[in-house]
């Protein structure tokens, strides 16, 4: 027996609850930690569930908490998860409940994903005696920091034996009552690097004595970008940006040397493979063509996030039977990066982004940015999603 069919997903949601989601949102929001770091988070989540009924709760990491909800009959295993770190910003907003912690901030929605499963997590355990199966609810570390917390909650065994693994994203750009569902590529590999140049510091009045690593990594800048437009197939999908670029203190010393970074997106892992050394090549000849030297540093990240057929439609059926038709879109695949891919490597898995903006009250600030914030409104409509995902899951309702 399906739990909506037993009650509605409106009854199920009370106004209460509500509130207590908006409550805990703001309450996560105003006491940001860093990853790694979410200790009183973490905590604050482990007492939080210690209060429903019929939790069993684990530490994996000292900044994790999963919990584990077995209902009343054998079925399937599903995991829901949240991450729960926040980023280091300074919040510029100025409602009520801002970031407590200087330079400190939640500029992504994680705390309304943490209050979102909670929510989630109260109605399923007060609902055990009609559940088919187990649902683990996983509040994970460190999402923002590689090599984040996804991939050490998975050799912790939290993923053993579960049948289908679900996140979702609280997600500015697509406004509040909206879902965005992707079947197979959503979110790129984010891959980073780094270039130091060393040249020849000198008087800038005399720019022939010297090396100069600022007009070198100008040139490699320019240069880089040849390896999307020129060395890529068009109708692969590959970003490479530098977004650093640090050299010289005066402005009449041509310094010794400069350093750049950047980041590479990708699906394709042969494309993906192939960028490290076509990076370098670009660096050695342009710095051995100017008589400098240079090092050159590449560090792979978060694998990309594909999503399983057969979970997406679950999630594009709940949220049709929810909203409407009219309201859930099938989006392109972004270049972002998430670390929920270490989880499809275990199970397979789904991740999709539930609408948090809202034009007409100002939420219009991209994610990382200082004046982030979410529609409150979408809190309720990510609960009932996760409800109706499980339920359908569990049940093949």
């Amino acid at each position: 027996m399906s739990i909506h069919n037993v009650h509605n997903d409106e009854e199920l949601l009370s106004e209460a609850l509500s509130r207590q989601v908006i409550a805990w949102r703001r309450h996560f929001h105003q006491h940001p930690e860093l990853s790694f770091e979410e200790h009183a988070t973490a905590q604050f989540v482990a007492d939080t569930l210690s209060t429903f009924e019929g939790i069993e709760i684990s530490r994996p990491t000292p900044t994790s908490v999963v919990g584990r909800l077995v209902g009343a009959h054998p079925g399937r295993v599903l995991a829901l998860r949240a991450d729960i770190d926040a980023l280091p910003i300074t919040e510029e907003n100025e409602f009520d409940f801002v970031s407590e912690n200087p330079g400190v901030m939640h500029a992504c929605g994680h705390d309304g994903h943490t209050a979102v499963l909670l929510g989630a997590a109260r109605i399923l355990s007060e609902r055990r005696e009609q559940l088919h199966g187990e649902i683990r609810f996983l509040f994970q570390h460190a999402e923002e920091l590689p090599p984040g917390g996804a991939q050490q909650l998975v050799d912790a065994g939290v993923l053993d034996g579960v049948d289908g693994v679900i996140g979702a994203h609280l997600f500015s750009p697509l406004a509040t009552g909206k879902v965005a569902v992707a079947y197979g590529p959503m979110l790129a590999a984010p891959d980073t690097f780094r270039i130091i140049v060393r040249g020849v510091s000198g008087h800038a009045a005399m720019p022939h004595q010297t090396v100069d690593p600022i007009i070198i990594g100008a040139q490699l800048v320019t240069n880089l970008q040849q390896i999307v437009s020129r060395n890529t197939d068009p109708l692969e999908r590959l970003v490479l940006s530098v977004t650093e670029f640090h050299g010289g203190t005066a402005h009449n010393v041509i310094p010794g040397t400069a350093e750049l970074g950047g980041t590479v997106r990708s699906f394709d892992e042969t494309l993906r493979q192939s960028v490290p050394e076509r990076i370098r090549q670009i660096v050695q000849g342009i710095t051995e063509a100017h008589g400098a030297e240079y090092e050159f540093h590449y560090d792979y990240g978060y694998r990309p996030v594909v999503n399983d057929v057969n979970v997406t439609k679950v999630i594009e059926e709940a949220a049709v039977e929810l909203l409407g038709r009219e309201a859930v879109v099938i989006q392109k695949p972004i270049m972002g990066g998430e670390d929920f891919s270490a989880y499809q490597q275990a199970a397979p898995g789904a991740f999709f982004n539930i609408g948090a903006g809202n034009q007409a009250l100002g939420i219009i600030h991209p994610h990382h940015h200082s004046k982030f914030t979410i529609d409150e409104d979408s809190l309720a409509i990510g609960v009932r999603l996760f409800v109706r995902i499980a339920d359908k899951f569990l049940h093949g309702a």
